[in-house]
Order: C-alpha cells, then sequence, then structure tokens
C-alpha cells in the first residue's frame, strides 16, 4: 500500500532479459535509505519487491507485469518515480494506492494556468469509470485530484513542486503514463454492476 507521495525520482541502471522476464536494477534518490530483501517499493505507480538489501532496488518484472505496464520499455538512464510502501501511522497525505496499475493513460495536452499546469490526460473507454470529478487518481505513481471530467479524457492540476519532484518535468504530450484509478470510484462502480446484474435477474 502507497500514498502517491513521490519520495524521489530514481535513475535506471540495468535491465537483463530472465525466463520470460525482465530483472533491472534503480539507482534511487539521495537520502530513500537502504532497502530490506521482500520491501515493496511503487516503481512509476507498480508495486514491485526487492530482491536484495541495499541502496540500490533490484526487482524482477513478470510477463503479466510487463503486459500491464510500460516498464518493459525502460533503459538504463531512465528516471522513474519512486515510492516506499506506507509504514502504519504515517500520514496519509496523498490517497490509498494499491500499485495495481489499471491501464495506460496517454498525455495529450500541457496548458499553463497561473502559476501551476494543466494535464490533460486520454484513457481507454473502459476505465472511465474509474475516473471521479474530485476524485483521486495515481499517474506514475503520483497522487493527484482529477479537475475535470470528459468523455475518455481528463484534467489533472499540476503545481510547481510536483513538476520538480517527479517525472513530470520532463513529461511531453504523447507519453504513456500508468494509470490507477480512484479506490472508491473502483469499488462503488462494482457495487452497481453487482445491483445492475440483480435486477436482469429478476426480470
Amino acid at each position: 500500500m502507497f500514498t502517491g507521495i513521490v519520495e524521489g525520482v530514481g535513475r535506471v541502471t540495468d535491465v537483463r532479459r530472465r525466463r520470460g522476464g525482465l530483472r533491472i536494477a534503480i539507482a534511487p534518490p539521495r537520502g530513500f535509505g537502504r532497502l530490506r530483501r521482500g520491501e515493496s517499493v511503487a516503481v512509476a505507480g507498480v508495486c514491485l519487491t526487492a530482491l536484495e538489501p541495499g541502496s540500490d532496488f533490484v526487482a524482477d518484472l513478470s510477463a503479466e507485469t510487463l503486459r500491464r505496464s510500460r516498464l518493459g520499455a525502460l533503459v538504463p538512464g531512465d528516471g522513474v518515480n519512486l515510492e516506499r510502501a506506507l509504514r502504519w501511522g504515517d500520514r496519509l497525505s496523498g490517497h490509498f494506492v494499491l500499485g495495481h496499475v489499471d491501464g495506460i493513460a496517454r498525455l495529450s495536452r500541457i496548458a499553463t494556468a497561473g502559476n501551476s499546469w494543466t494535464y490533460t490526460f486520454t484513457i481507454p473507454r473502459g476505465l472511465a469509470p474509474l475516473v471521479a470529478v474530485k476524485g483521486s487518481v495515481a499517474l506514475d505513481g503520483i497522487s493527484l485530484t482529477v479537475a475535470a471530467r470528459r468523455p475518455g479524457a481528463f484534467d489533472v492540476a499540476i503545481i510547481p513542486e510536483t513538476r520538480r519532484r517527479t517525472t513530470f518535468g520532463t513529461a511531453r504530450p504523447g507519453d504513456a503514463i500508468h494509470f490507477e484509478g480512484d479506490v472508491f470510484a473502483r469499488y462503488g462502480q462494482v457495487g452497481t454492476l453487482r445491483r445492475v446484474g440483480r435486477a436482469r435477474k429478476r426480470r
């Protein structure tokens, strides 16, 4: 479990193919701390497990992870948002982020809005129910609030601090971004689908 409050940008140092999957190594940002074997880390919003203790993060990516994310396209030198797992008693400054990517969003537009920026993303139709106005989404692991929603697209506001601390400072229109929907919208949608199913059975 994570909060979507990115602790910094790590740099990919090695990518190796292993038995249908990948093993990646990432150098975390300064002050990230030493990792324990088995510890969970959100890498661009994807929950991965540390294989060995130390200052660098090494993890295996399964075929399922490669299918559902864009981590398979990483190369040495790429930057990725990193967040260590939530500890009991920590402040929940963002929102509950599971690290289970729902799909890929596409950054379509960046517009200046006063002292901030409006980022517009497009998403596949099937993910639309997971976006709620004033609800939360995780984009490449960043906790953000949905400012506006339209068919197939939504907006978020990005402040200077977010641009400085995350990979959104270098993001460009056309980039593929990991999308995890609002957990409350997710389970609200499940409840709606169950009610619809029961109503159909009664007909």
